[in-house]
């Protein structure tokens, strides 16, 4: 899931059982880990103002959790969750705003800084949900290259369909879910709209590699920023930049994975993007908030 960062580079990252409902009641475990665990909370936001913010414990209690098992990607096999539906955590999450929440965009943001942007009408699916615990290990089994625990709140998808992690994403460790517009989320990494090659690249930037990455200070923290203090075009030949981006693995060994499904035209767009923003520079604080 995560497309960790490297070079200061580009973007880039079996029918499920039945599933049964089961009693929400909590373990009568006194350890501090549990308690700790039960107190996780999840925030909720609409256009920069708090809507409320919801404990792992609250949230078990007000929406019936089911047993889930479904083939997970990061895992590679079949894993089995404790888990609540995503629509129903949507509307406890925003109840009272009267928004249609499948016409809304949303930001799902992670502990570890991984940002997606991602419509309403996605999250709304049949097939959406949150993991609030891992009934395969006592605890939650590590994932992804750091061996991350996925807790406290990991996002899956229940439908043999739903397995395409660019068009399904699975944040782990999710923190907060707010609505709001992109533009209004990110609007420093906008291109020239007169660019009709950056324009497509710029689709492509927000739909994946904005996750990872940020552009302008204005994304994901998990990879480095591509345009400040110096995008990547700035220090870099494009052919390398292109080559890096289809495989990054015949550079170094790393985190980023292979973009295959990138037609070399969806990289000439994204190096397109990237040259646009060189042009179009906003750092604010001159990197002294910088935490990565």
């Amino acid at each position: 899931m995560r497309f960790w960062w490297a070079l200061a580079m580009l973007c880039a990252c079996a029918q499920p059982d039945p599933v049964r409902t089961e009693t929400t009641a909590t373990s009568s475990a006194s350890a501090s880990t549990d308690d700790a665990d039960a107190r996780a909370t999840l925030a909720f936001a609409v256009e920069g103002r708090s809507a409320r913010s919801i404990t792992k414990q609250d949230l078990m209690q007000r929406i019936p959790v089911e047993t889930l098992t479904v083939h997970d990607p990061y895992y590679n096999r079949k894993k089995t969750f404790r888990a609540v539906p995503l629509k129903r955590v949507l509307e406890l999450g925003f109840v009272g705003e009267k928004l249609d929440l499948a016409k809304q965009h949303f930001v799902l943001r992670a502990i570890d800084g991984y940002t997606v942007p991602i419509e309403g009408k996605k999250l709304l699916e049949t097939g959406a949900y949150l993991a609030v615990a891992d009934r395969d290990a006592p605890d939650w089994e590590p994932i992804g290259p750091q061996q991350a625990n996925p807790g406290p709140f990991y996002m899956v998808w229940r439908g043999e369909k739903q397995l395409d992690t660019t068009e399904y994403p699975r944040p782990w460790q999710l923190a907060r879910i707010e609505i709001s517009a992109f533009e209004k989320t990110f609007p420093h990494t906008v291109p020239a709209r007169d660019d009709e090659s950056a324009m497509r690249g710029f689709e492509l930037f927000r739909s994946q590699c904005i996750r990872c990455h940020a552009i302008n200070r204005e994304g994901g923290r998990v990879g480095p920023d591509l345009n400040v203090p110096q995008n990547v075009v700035e220090y870099r030949p494009e052919p390398q930049i292109k080559s890096y981006i289809k495989n990054p693995l015949t550079f170094r060994y790393g985190n980023m994975p292979a973009n295959p499904h990138l037609s070399e035209k969806d990289i000439g767009d994204l190096v397109a993007y990237l040259r646009s923003m060189s042009r179009l520079k906003h750092d604010p604080d001159g990197g002294k908030s910088a935490s990565h």
